[in-house]
């Protein structure tokens, strides 16, 4: 619903492989949760690297 209205959405709290696949295959790309990193300070967020999900 949001993308035929041009939003951008952030899927929160994502923790699994199942989610992020979901999400994926419902075009949602911005997600953010456990599956990736627990919370950091922001100092910190230089050294995460992670693919793209597109």
């Amino acid at each position: 619903m949001a993308q035929k209205v041009d939003l951008r959405v952030v899927a929160e709290g994502v923790e699994t492989a199942e989610q992020v696949s979901f999400l994926k295959n419902n075009a949602c790309y911005l997600v953010q949760g456990y599956f990736y990193s627990m919370p950091l300070a922001e100092q910190e967020l230089p050294r995460l690297s992670y693919p793209s999900l597109s």
